[in-house]
Order: structure tokens, then sequence, then C-alpha cells
């Protein structure tokens, strides 16, 4: 007999610094699989300031990388009770956004990047979020397989969104690429999409056209 319990659970995000509620807009920067949050924030504090806060949750799954000791690495979830970490996964990232929120007296604009894991981590829950994204960024995955094209379309109808591939990533399938941007169309959604000379990783020159170019 296998029985569910839920029970209050502490864990950690990191942020770029204290949020004023001056902010103009607030990124939301999700790791990949094996990653910490604490490292990954990193890539984006160059472009933080008094109007652009970042923010780096990070998975509370975790485990060593190699062996039983050593560097330790987090991540979303895996084939394991599936369905109950991306309902833990709601309920954190839902609880981080509200407190996070409560200093705005006005709503900013709010920004997505998820790389590789978290790319389908933030499809998942932005998809079922009350708020609404400015823009989302999936870089080296994609939106989850598993969600309903519907919901997606009219979610993310007023969502820019752009897919990032390093040209050497390895992890990346040519035939997900495709099937990305087949969905991209199937959404409604114009093909932006960003390239770059490198593999699995994030590429700081592409970090900054995004953050502070736009696209």
């Amino acid at each position: 007999m296998k029985k569910s319990i839920q029970f209050s659970y502490e864990t950690s995000y990191f942020l770029s610094h204290e949020p004023t509620g001056k902010e103009q807009e607030v990124w939301i920067v999700l790791h990949g699989y094996g990653q910490l949050a604490e490292f990954f924030i990193r890539k984006f504090i160059p472009h933080a300031s008094e109007n652009r806060l970042f923010i780096a949750p990070e998975g509370t799954n975790h485990n060593y990388l190699k062996d039983f000791q050593g560097r330790v690495g987090a991540n979303w979830m895996t084939s394991y009770q599936r369905e109950t970490a991306i309902a833990n996964n709601h309920r954190y990232l839902n609880g981080m956004m509200e407190e996070v929120l409560s200093v705005f007296d006005q709503t900013p604009r709010v920004h997505l990047l998820g790389f590789s894991q978290g790319a389908a981590t933030g499809t998942r829950w932005a998809s079922q979020w009350k708020g609404t994204l400015d823009s989302l960024v999936l870089w080296g995955g994609g939106f989850a397989h598993d969600l309903a094209l519907e919901v997606a379309k009219e979610k993310f109808a007023a969502t820019a969104v752009i897919l990032v591939h390093g040209l050497e990533d390895d992890l990346v399938t040519e035939e997900s690429k495709k099937r990305q941007e087949e969905l991209l169309l199937e959404l409604g959604k114009p093909l932006n999409l960003l390239t770059f000379s490198g593999g699995h990783e994030l590429d700081p020159q592409t970090v900054e056209r995004i953050i502070n170019q736009g696209f």
C-alpha cells in the first residue's frame, strides 16, 4: 500500500540583489540538470541593475555528480515519481514568485530563461502560473513534451518566445530542434532562433544580446 503526504519544506533560491519593488523587470533563470543555482545566477549578475532583478531557483532534488562524494548537483525531476516532482516544482515556484512580487506595488515585466532541463520545467510551470510572462527563452531545451498545445497557445499568446542553440551542442538532437521549431509555428509564434558557436552551455555574448538588446 502506498500513501502520500504533503508537509512544509524549506529550500533556497538566489537573487542578484534584495528586491526594492522598484525594478521594472524580473528575470527567472532556471538551471539545467546537475547544476546549482548559486553558480548559475553568476552568469547573469553582470546584467543586474536597480531596474533589473534576477532570480535563480534551485531544483529540490540533489545528488553527488560522481560516486558518493564530492560535487553536488540539483535537478528538477527524474522519471521516478515524476508527477509528484512536477507538482512540487509548481508549488515551490508559485510560492517563490508570490513572495518576491509581494514587494511590488505594480507588477514588473517578467521574463523566464530556462536552460536545458530548466526549459521544460519553466514551460510546465508558466503554463499554470497565474501571471503572464513577457518573454520566454528556451536555451538548449524546449517546451515540455507533455504540455497541452491548446493550454500553451492560450497561456503564451502574449509572450515572446526565443529558441537558443549551441552549434556544437551534442545533447540536443537535430530532430529535437526541428520539433521545437515546428511547435512554435503550431503555437502561432514566429521562429525567433539564435545560435552561437559552442556546446551545451550559456554563451555570455548571447546572454547579453537577449537581456540588453531584446530580440
